[in-house]
């Protein structure tokens, strides 16, 4: 089995985080060994991981990016030559590490793997979308350094390949769910938390939204559209946080049907939430590939979301309903009567949703392609013992 040095987040929570996790989870399961190397390590994360753990010093740490400290650099090089690996894999934070790790790579005989999921919108269509493409024509050069650059799909790899990244050096690997840990609830009562959510909205069909509360999110848009419909029986659970989230609660708040649930830790309340909600709500303008929406999809909930980064992709055919990121508070105003009045519309999207999960977006599906990445990579005479 394969020793990867994989370079990453664990906090601030953000979908970077969680794809980290997920996937270190699952390649320890597979019986690789994992040396987890992150911006401050808390106390005691060592045992609780499952594996050796590198603190780096850090500056300032956000969920959008990261500066290391003076030293990060060198006590980086210092644990790879501990530590050993037989490759290193970085879920990129947006860091100015980032673009020193090819060269530290390549001083070290290591074989470098990226994923690369800043959001984006191919066609440029507003001011989130021209500042994205500003951070891929920052990161082009330095990701053609890079052994393997994984990205989400085959939009991402094109917009690339356009900014001088060689096509054999990206591999296209969308992201993936557990199709078990995200799953339609067998019964009404099939957990506590979801029996205790049903009484918390007792006789309120629920729709949500849930990711970080930014300027790019485009939550407003989605809270301009609820206020204008205020559709009857309905209650619209928005949860998250971020940096415009207090702004927005003071202008759209319970006497429209908006619940403010907040950041939510807990899997498995995440999860209730999920299966109690009818309809899952989208409205970003740039997106890389969303993992809420896959976490949706796979619970059997319906799903709206705009075409920006692969969640169009994701959604085509039926799968669920997709939108522009131009104009999405009148398309929702459209659509949010709809889905209220149709209530067999939002369970056969629901259930398109979860069989294309199963067919494209699963957790395994995901690891499979990884570790024949790595075998490329690494010969197998060459993996430690």
């Amino acid at each position: 089995m394969t020793h990867i040095a994989w370079l990453g987040k664990k906090s601030p929570f953000c979908g970077n985080v969680t794809y980290g996790l997920t996937t270190t989870e699952a390649l320890r399961l597979r019986g690789h060994e994992i040396s987890f190397i992150h911006f401050d390590t808390p106390v005691g994360a060592e045992a609780s991981s499952g594996g050796p753990e590198v603190a780096l010093p850090y500056l300032v740490k956000s969920q959008v990016y990261t500066i290391p400290s003076p030293g990060a650099q060198r006590e980086l090089r210092e644990s790879l030559e501990r530590l050993r690996p037989d490759l290193v894999h970085a879920s990129l934070t947006l860091s100015p590490l980032d673009f020193r790790l090819p060269d530290l790579c390549q001083q070290l005989g290591l074989p470098l793997v990226a994923t690369f999921h800043p959001p984006f919108d191919a066609s440029l269509r507003n001011l989130s979308a021209g500042t994205q493409q500003l951070t891929y024509q920052l990161y082009a050069p330095s990701l053609a350094r890079y052994d393997r650059v994984v990205v989400f799909s085959e939009l991402q790899a094109d917009v690339l390949m356009r900014l001088g990244v060689p096509a054999q050096r990206l591999a296209v690997i969308p992201n993936g769910v557990d199709p078990e840990r995200w799953c339609p609830a067998p019964t009404p009562t099939a957990s506590t938390h979801l029996m205790e959510l049903r009484q918390r909205f007792a006789g309120r069909r629920v729709f949500l939204y849930m990711g970080r509360i930014a300027t790019e999110k485009n939550v407003e848009a989605l809270l301009r559209a609820w206020r204008l419909v205020q559709p009857g029986g309905c209650t619209l659970v928005v949860v998250g946080d971020g940096p415009v989230r207090q702004s927005l609660m003071q202008a759209y708040g319970p006497e429209i049907g908006v619940h403010w649930w907040g950041h939510e830790p807990d899997q498995a309340r995440r999860a209730a939430l999920l299966q109690l909600a009818e309809v899952f709500l989208l409205p970003s303008l740039v997106e890389g590939l969303s993992l809420a929406l896959l976490e949706a999809m796979a619970s059997g909930t319906a799903c709206v979301a705009t075409d920006a980064g692969a969640d169009g992709e994701v959604l085509e055919g039926g799968a669920g309903i997709v939108i522009s990121t131009q104009g999405v508070t009148t398309q929702l105003r459209t659509l949010l009567p709809v889905l209220r009045d149709q209530p067999v519309l939002t369970a056969e999207l629901g259930r398109r949703a979860r069989q294309r999960a199963l067919e494209r977006y699963t957790l395994s599906r995901n690891i499979d392609q990884l570790e024949r990445l790595y075998a490329e990579l690494v010969p197998q005479g060459s993996v430690a013992a």
